[in-house]
């Protein structure tokens, strides 16, 4: 009976450091110092998170015969540039339009459509065709082939996420909710931007 005290002990005292240790990390992450850095660098994670999964997903299909690391790396870079924009777009947002009453969570989510998204999109085929060395009328004839696909997609998953991000979530949150819900998302933007 000691010894099995002796071992609960033991691990309780571990799990309660881990999650000391946790709970320190989670509130020095996402503090106002670290906060850009954090939503970069989830940004950054779970773009090419995305990506591999829609590699992955071609290479099952025989579209692609192996993981290309350039392609996930610079869908990784357009990640990071999309976080800072939604890092100061947020910041914007909340203190053009502060509270969460319906009428200005509606209001957000509006001008997210209209002002970010278009935003949003462009950085990522200007970011990816900085990457791939295209030339302006490259990028934007890839921008009028394949934007429009974001955008429709973008009316369809963001008015309601972004209402549940809004009305909800402190500011603090709100890029880490996106990229959770972005995940989905950014696997049907690799496989925009890489398919004819």
């Amino acid at each position: 009976m000691l010894v099995y005290l002796r071992t609960a002990w033991r691990t309780f005292t571990k799990t309660n450091a881990a999650v000391r240790v946790i709970k320190k990390f989670h509130h020095k992450a996402f503090s106002e110092k670290y906060l850009l850095l954090t939503n970069v660098t989830i940004s950054l994670g779970l773009s090419s998170a995305g990506d591999i999964l829609e590699q992955q997903y071609e290479i099952y299909c025989g579209e692609l015969e192996k993981w290309d690391r350039t392609r996930t790396s610079h869908m990784a870079v357009s990640g990071m540039t999309v976080g800072v924009i939604c890092h100061y777009w947020y910041q914007i947002l909340d203190s053009r339009l502060p509270g969460r009453s319906l009428q200005m969570v509606m209001k957000k989510i509006v001008l997210d459509q209209l002002i970010c998204s278009p935003v949003y999109i462009s950085a990522f085929f200007i970011t990816l065709g900085i990457l791939e060395r295209k030339s302006k009328e490259e990028v934007f004839e890839e921008m009028k082939q394949k934007a429009w696909k974001l955008y429709a997609a973008e009316w369809m998953i963001w008015p309601v996420a972004q209402f549940v991000n809004f009305y909800w979530l402190p500011l603090k949150y709100r890029i880490f909710y996106d990229n959770i819900i972005s995940l989905g998302y950014d696997v049907y933007t690799s496989q925009v931007k890489h398919t004819d």
